[in-house]
């Protein structure tokens, strides 16, 4: 089993180490976060670095996720990104064995499929995305990349999410149509 690296320690951490042990494919070896919680614990997982560190651990863990949510901005989560690509982490896509993602869609590297999300064929999921639990993305739909997409979101059939979209819990959006920007939960976008 490859070992890995989570950086960040907040609650979307939580919600991502469920993933990983489900997924079973990576040994969770520590988790990145601010220099005075190291030493402390998520999940029982220990806090065993800061950004400061990352240059030195991806000579013995060259495997990261970003395990910082995206809500308000995903300002952190594109600068850890660029962060680890500089360093030459190599950033899987982490699929939970609950979604189902179609042989016939693409999920880019850093991006993590939560649990009971559903991708259907040809749709492309971009970079360092969230695709949250219990999501639909239909045929044909475009997500770029740093984008989140929300529990129960829907994305219907040709739509297109633009690079760092923020799509909230429970929203829709109408087949072949555009969605950019901060998309509030509940929301129908025509």
């Amino acid at each position: 089993m490859k070992e890995i690296l989570l950086i960040g320690g907040g609650g979307h951490c939580k919600s991502v180490i469920d993933v990983i042990e489900q997924e079973a494919k990576y040994k969770i070896v520590g988790i990145i976060d601010k220099k005075e919680l190291i030493g402390e614990s998520v999940l029982d997982y220990k806090i065993i670095g800061c950004d400061e560190d990352l240059k030195d651990l991806q000579t013995k863990y060259p495997h990261a996720i970003i395990t910082v949510g995206h809500i308000k901005s995903n300002e952190t989560r594109i600068k850890l990104f660029n962060l680890l690509k500089t360093l030459g982490f190599h950033m899987p896509s982490i699929i939970s064995p609950l979604a189902y993602v179609s042989k016939h869609a693409f999920v880019d590297e850093g991006t993590i499929v939560m649990h009971h999300a559903l991708l259907n064929p040809h749709a492309k999921i971009g970079k360092n995305c969230i695709i949250n639990s219990k999501a639909l993305i239909e045929h044909d739909v475009v997500v770029e990349e740093n984008v989140h997409i929300s529990t129960s979101a829907i994305i219907n059939g040709g739509a297109l999410i633009k690079a760092n979209t923020f799509f909230g819990s429970g929203a829709i959006i109408k087949e072949y149509s555009t969605a950019c920007g901060f998309i509030k939960a509940g929301s129908l976008v025509k």
